[in-house]
């Protein structure tokens, strides 16, 4: 993903803060205001979103927004019209990277959520996979380098021992798979969820999230993060520490009460709620700050940056990209 934040670093703004401003007042005058990706990353916060619709959060005013992509929250975290979003993890990294270290990172909070499937049952192991044809999107994108890393840890040349035949949309992977017998896919939930409702032939053969814990690294496939604009970070700490409180519950909420959940994915527009009930539970949405973010993040990121470094924005970010930490 090519993300021109060089253009917009003049642009830098202060929107919707205001002066900085002392606790307890703060809360008075401040408004955080969120955006999210429709997808997992907006799933675990509809708990949060729908208290705050319904008035039962008063500490603060919380104003929300569902982007149905990430080029539609960069320019305005950029400016300053928005305060935190869950962006992919790569991105987090890459906007640090082009804004001269002005965004933090504040939470992991999805893991992988790529799937191998298959219309038959011949997978059950990475080495299943050698020899096969894979239908795929996301090439030069975070799809790509997680396949190849784990195929490569497993003793498998992307480039020789498989076929990988890359698509421009899941929709076309999801058309192949359905059109050839045994045929293999790499699908993101929740369109694995979506597909398997289309067709009862499509089953899940490999969690890639699983198959990356196997490899046994300090790293961890991720799917997306919770970022904040550095001035906001640190002109409104108590806004911040709220907002990880809320999320917290929200992403607990949701992950324990999956059916209740659903409604209010439907109800905000992400998925249908006969989608939602199914792909929650492999959604991998998570809640992990401090050390152990750190560490699952920075790994990932560095396995990234091996393949690629224009996918994390051309470094490895600094200590000062976690927060808390």
């Amino acid at each position: 993903m090519t993300i021109c934040v060089s253009l917009l670093l003049g642009a830098v703004l202060m929107t919707g803060c205001g002066a900085a401003k002392k606790a307890p007042a703060e809360s008075d005058s401040v408004t955080v205001n969120i955006a999210a990706l429709k997808g997992p990353t907006a799933m675990g916060m509809v708990d949060f979103m729908d208290k705050s619709d319904q008035g039962k959060l008063t500490d603060y005013a919380y104003h929300f927004e569902i982007a149905a992509a990430a080029d539609e929250v960069t320019p305005k975290l950029i400016q300053g019209q928005v305060d935190i979003a869950a962006v992919p993890a790569n991105l987090a990294s890459v906007l640090y990277n082009n804004t001269d270290a002005g965004v933090r990172v504040l939470a992991v909070n999805t893991l992988g959520v790529i799937y191998i499937v298959e219309s038959g049952d011949a997978v059950s192991n990475v080495s299943d996979l050698k020899g096969r044809t894979i239908y795929a999107s996301g090439k030069g994108a975070t799809p790509e380098y997680a396949l190849n890393y784990i195929l490569i840890q497993n003793g498998i040349d992307p480039d020789k021992d498989l076929t990988i035949e890359w698509k421009s949309e899941h929709a076309e992977c999801l058309s192949a798979l359905m059109a050839e017998e045994n045929a293999v896919a790499m699908l993101p939930q929740p369109f694995v969820t979506t597909a398997q409702t289309k067709s009862d032939k499509i089953r899940i053969a490999l969690d890639l999230t699983q198959e990356w814990e196997r490899i046994g690294s300090d790293s961890a496939l991720l799917t997306g993060v919770v970022v904040a604009r550095k001035e906001f970070v640190e002109q409104h700490p108590a806004a911040v520490t709220a907002f990880l409180e809320h999320y917290e519950d929200s992403v607990e909420y949701v992950n324990e009460n999956v059916e209740a959940a659903a409604s209010l994915i439907e109800a905000y527009d992400i998925v249908p709620a006969a989608v939602a009930v199914k792909a929650v539970p492999k959604c991998n949405i998570v809640f992990i700050t401090g050390e152990q973010m750190k560490q699952k993040l920075s790994g990932y990121l560095k396995v990234l940056s091996e393949q690629n470094p224009k996918a994390i924005g051309g470094a490895l970010p600094a200590d000062d990209f976690y927060y808390g930490v």
